[in-house]
């Protein structure tokens, strides 16, 4: 059986099962977003978001489950050798990495996000760090670019059922994630999106 896009859309405006409920779970740092099924394009389809900010002025988020088959000092020479996960972070400023850390305060300029996650911080230092064998390659994810939103376009979305809010731990957030996690983000909103879980990423192909 054949799905056009066009199609999908009907579905979607005749099917409750993609009216999002949940988003009465408000957006906020330390909270994931949960891209829905057919959201288009390579960054966001099917892709999970940690928000590290979120005010009235917009929101900065990495994708957690597009992680890339490159090493750290593959992208950037002269890094010390490591081997911690690279994720595409989003699709802004794609010539820039980012990170996110369990290093706390150790590291100057560091932004607390949830748990004992940061953002950030003086990367020199990091570097130097990891060059003298202090830091493990579970402590550290790095990122390609970043999501990022202008004041008032995310609520836009999540009215448009775009996303789904949801919390997240900090174990899960530091773990290795590729891009069929998806699922598991979805089941842990509840029995109401197990059909999410279902649907074929490229319906046409069905």
């Amino acid at each position: 059986m054949y799905f056009s896009y066009i199609a999908i859309e009907n579905m979607k405006d005749k099917l409750d099962i993609f009216r999002i409920q949940t988003n009465n779970v408000a957006p906020e740092k330390g909270r994931v977003l949960i891209a829905e099924p057919f959201l288009p394009g390579n960054y966001f389809n099917r892709s999970v978001i940690l928000l590290v900010a979120y005010s009235e002025k917009g929101a900065v988020g990495f994708i957690l489950n597009k992680k890339v088959d490159l090493a750290i000092h593959d992208i950037m020479p002269g890094f010390p050798d490591f081997e911690g996960d690279v994720y595409l972070g989003g699709p802004v400023a794609t010539d820039s990495i980012y990170f996110i850390h369990k290093l706390g305060k150790k590291l100057p300029g560091s932004i607390h996000v949830l748990g004992n996650v940061w953002w950030g911080g003086d990367f020199e230092v990091l570097k130097q760090q990891i060059a003298a064998g202090q830091i493990n390659t579970s402590d550290v994810r790095f990122f390609v670019g970043y999501s990022g939103w202008d004041s008032g376009q995310l609520e836009r979305e999540l009215k448009e059922d775009s996303w789904l809010v949801n919390d997240v731990d900090e174990e899960t957030v530091m773990r290795e994630l590729q891009g069929d996690s998806w699922v598991e983000f979805v089941k842990k909103v509840g029995q109401r999106y197990t059909m999410w879980e279902n649907f074929p990423e490229n319906p046409a192909m069905n």
